[in-house]
């Protein structure tokens, strides 16, 4: 039997603090579901995760079982985004952010395997937007991401440098949506040891060897 396998030892997951880098990040599958508003606040957020983590989970042990192939469920992953992104770096307004909550699949998870553990899912009652849940390719191509030790309200300083100081100073632009992966259990970690990685897609004219910034 197969050593259990752990994403994060991905390359596209990999930052460090107090540095940007910019990499590509290849196309990826995710178990998707969206919402809107603060997360701190609103119900349809609790909802999400609750509709999003038992079917990851089923699909673990159906590889586990079926195909003999373990893995490690990925970390909680959202993309955010509001009408002014100003609404991340300067207001923090949570109330105008929408949002897509999501967990890495792997490759080998065909849609039929989705669809039979959103059925065992749906049989147990327990997942009020079990619906809304979808499974998707995403591809963000190039990329500029850091990691974030701290609170998430600490986070804006580091986006405003990112956004409007690297992005730029790289000849960059920012496209696609901010991108978070949640690499700490919020219930078990300080806010002040928090560990995120912030990621955000971009465009650029010509091709540039990837870099870092301290």
């Amino acid at each position: 039997m197969p050593d259990k396998i752990d994403f994060k030892a991905l390359d596209s997951y990999q930052a460090r603090a107090g540095q940007f880098r910019v990499l590509e990040i290849p196309a990826m599958r995710y178990l998707m579901i969206d919402g809107h508003g603060d997360p701190n606040t609103s119900s349809a957020y609790t909802q999400a995760l609750q509709a999003l983590y038992p079917v990851a989970y089923k699909l673990k042990f159906a590889s586990k079982r079926d195909l003999g192939r373990d893995y490690v469920v990925p970390p909680l992953e959202g993309l955010w985004w509001a009408e002014d992104m100003d609404a991340f770096t300067v207001a923090r307004d949570k109330s105008q952010w929408d949002w897509t909550m999501m967990l890495l699949v792997p490759e080998w998870i065909d849609e039929a395997m989705f669809r039979a553990a959103v059925d065992v899912v749906r049989a147990t009652g327990s997942a009020d937007r079990l619906d809304d849940v979808r499974i998707e390719t995403l591809d963000e191509g190039l990329c500029v991401q850091t990691l974030h030790r701290g609170s998430f309200d600490e986070e804006a300083a580091v986006l405003d440098e990112m956004h409007h100081q690297f992005i730029p100073n790289q000849g960059l632009s920012m496209s696609g949506k901010h991108h978070e992966i949640y690499f700490s259990d919020v219930r078990k970690v300080a806010p002040d040891k928090l560990r995120t990685l912030l990621r955000q897609p971009v465009t650029r004219a010509g091709l540039l060897p990837s870099s870092t910034h301290g």
